[in-house]
């Protein structure tokens, strides 16, 4: 025989250590012996897989599945009833117990095009109040959570308390005040008073400001202080390591803030309908429910198509932040 031949005959180095390797992991002598032939063994029978029975399956993990139908369907029948209302072309909630019954786009069509209900103005306020407010209550809510997470200053305790203990009175409570206030500053800067988008957007600014700061701050104190001392080290003051540290890192807490916030303006009523007289200058939420306000004739399905439009913009920024959400709302509470 020659040497290529016997080298097909003869096992390998590669299947001695196999074989050794087989021997080790607590092989028998017979997978030794195949393994050192350069053989591949035959595969061991499987023992057969008893499958558990329904009530044991359901017992464990089914009735899970079970709750969550139901929360779902729980959740999705009330948007599915507003979808269906708007698009009955009656106008009223007749026949809106049938979901989809009759389908038309006359709602739609007429709460754009009506002179009477200027929709588009509305929600173009409501985006420039939402969005001009979430970024800055985000922007110095932050700043300020940085200060109390990172400095030590003297009411810096009482301070944090004083924050907690303000946002137990709801901001319902000072509306005859915020009224009364916003009179008085509209007579010498009238550009922030009463019946200004200005003067809204400050108003918001000051009522959720504390909550944010209180919810960043615990946010803030996950991150590791040794970040800061080697910046500072290299010279790094405390801007520097804000804008281009502490930033990048508390994304996800940014990320929650502002979505809350906006969803929250959004949906505001009380302060914007008594800011806001104009109807040119009126939030979504106020223009859309004076459309339901009269006993009389309430047009529900052009309010149910002003609605399903004004979801739009939180449903999109939703999609867009939803990886954030869940690290947003858990990391601060594992350090305070």
């Amino acid at each position: 025989m020659s040497e290529p031949q016997d080298r097909l005959t003869r096992p390998s180095r590669v299947d001695a250590d196999n074989a050794a390797l087989a021997v080790a992991s607590g092989g028998s002598a017979e997978q030794f012996e195949t393994a050192s032939a350069g053989m591949v063994p035959a595969p061991r029978a499987e023992k057969p897989v008893r499958r558990r029975s329904f009530g044991r399956w359901f017992g464990d993990t089914g009735w899970r599945h079970l709750v969550a139908i139901v929360v779902s369907v729980f959740a999705i029948f009330p948007l599915l009833y507003v979808l269906s209302a708007s698009l009955n072309p009656n106008g009223t909630l007749t026949g809106s117990n049938q979901l989809f019954s009759q389908i038309g786009l006359d709602a739609y069509v007429r709460i754009l095009t009506d002179p009477a209900v200027p929709y588009p103005m509305w929600f173009l306020n409501t985006l420039i109040v939402a969005t001009v407010t979430g970024f800055v209550m985000v922007f110095i809510g932050a700043l300020a959570a940085y200060a109390f997470s990172r400095m030590r200053f003297s009411g810096r305790r009482v301070g944090l308390i004083t924050i907690v203990v303000v946002q137990m009175f709801p901001q319902l409570l000072a509306v005859v005040a915020i009224f009364l206030m916003m009179s008085a500053i509209g007579d010498w800067f009238p550009a922030i008073g009463l019946n200004t988008l200005s003067g809204l957007i400050l108003i918001y600014l000051g009522g959720a400001l504390g909550v944010n700061t209180y919810l960043m701050y615990g946010f803030f104190n996950t991150i590791p202080k040794e970040l800061d001392e080697a910046a500072k080290i290299d010279g790094a003051g405390h801007a520097r390591i804000f804008f281009t540290i502490i930033l990048r890192l508390v994304a996800p807490i940014l990320a929650v803030v502002g979505l809350l916030s906006f969803i929250g303006i959004v949906n505001e009523y009380v302060i914007a309908s008594v800011m806001l007289i104009d109807p040119e200058k009126q939030t979504l939420v106020v223009g859309l429910t004076k459309l339901v306000s009269n006993p009389r004739y309430a047009d529900w399905a052009a309010f149910s198509a002003g609605a399903v439009m004004a979801a739009i913009p939180v449903v999109v920024l939703f999609l867009l932040l939803q990886k954030y959400i869940v690290g947003g709302l858990t990391a601060g509470a594992t350090k305070g």
